[in-house]
């Protein structure tokens, strides 16, 4: 199953985020098509939220991901998140 339709998985991702960060949001408030990294995300993420996230993916799914284009591209939002570290 691809990530995007796995339910499981992008509640697992938004927990991971909302702890790494040390966010106050509840994990039901993020939308699975957010932009993670706008202005209008209720995360609020910035650059050391993106460094703290992929240590934390690498950590927990063993996925490395060294280019910073790569990077912005896999996290756009939870449904692209989950994509990648679930393609199939």
């Amino acid at each position: 199953m691809i990530g995007s339709e796995d339910n499981r998985l992008k509640l697992e991702l938004k927990e991971l985020i909302i702890e790494e960060c040390d966010k106050e949001v509840d994990a039901d408030e993020i939308s699975d098509d957010e932009i993670l990294f706008s202005e209008e995300c209720i995360l609020e993420l910035d650059s050391m939220d993106a460094l703290q996230i992929s240590m934390a993916l690498q950590k927990k799914y063993e996925v490395v991901v060294t280019d910073s284009k790569k990077l912005r591209k896999v996290m756009v939002s939870i449904n692209t998140l989950a994509d990648f570290i679930q393609p199939e």
